[in-house]
């Protein structure tokens, strides 16, 4: 049963490399919905390839994003139209973060990378009175609810991706090329720490591995 399994698997990971879609840009429409309809300054922690910052140049007056891999922050000035109010930096967060404030800050699939109480403090003191953090991350599995959500995503994953590609094979989009991690901390406790430097910060688990943390400074 055991080798069973495993080939299943194996089966339903290489189904996936074979159909691959981005998880992320998936809640990106969520997160526009969380953000005023127009505001003035935006930063994206970890843009990577740049598709969030894009979005938000479309509501924003300037939208600045970092990213610590030179690379794909190449990659996301390329993919940029001159004309779009966007300018991309190759820095570390929390350390690097350019002076602000910003109404909007973004960090998507980037903050398990990152010490949590640092990074979490630094967006606090980079966002403006009366903005809003909107952050999707990734945590590690570790209650009956994660492991039920795990169960539900994994049909629903390749199911996606087979759709998304229209039943073709397909490399990974650009913004799926830059490095990564396993997430290390719980939910739970993401969340405790979370509260503790941030008050009356929203957080839920969401499908595909993934969590949303919604926060406005007063």
């Amino acid at each position: 049963m055991t080798a069973l399994v495993h080939r299943a698997l194996r089966a339903l990971e290489q189904f996936n490399a074979a159909h691959p879609w981005d998880h992320n840009a998936h809640y990106h429409p969520w997160i526009l919905r969380q953000l005023p309809r127009r505001f003035g300054s935006a930063l994206d922690v970890g843009c990577g390839s740049g598709d969030l910052a894009r979005l938000l140049a479309a509501r924003a007056s300037t939208v600045h994003g970092i990213d610590s891999d030179p690379e794909i922050t190449a990659r996301a000035r390329e993919l940029t139209p001159a004309s779009a109010p966007v300018t991309f930096t190759t820095a570390d967060a929390p350390t690097g973060i350019p002076a602000g404030p910003y109404d909007v800050i973004t960090c998507v699939a980037v903050l398990h990378h990152l010490p949590l109480t640092d990074a979490l403090a630094a967006f606090r003191r980079h966002l403006a009175p009366g903005g809003t953090l909107v952050i999707l991350g990734l945590s590690r599995p570790a209650t009956p609810v994660d492991y039920l959500l795990g169960t539900a995503a994994a049909p629903l994953n390749a199911a996606t991706g087979w759709l998304k590609n229209r039943g073709r094979t397909a490399p990974r989009p650009v913004s799926m090329t830059a490095t990564t991690r396993p997430a290390d901390m719980t939910f739970p406790d993401i969340a405790r720490q979370a509260r503790s430097i941030l008050p009356g910060a929203r957080l839920r688990r969401r499908l595909f591995w993934r969590y949303t943390l919604v926060w406005q400074r007063r």
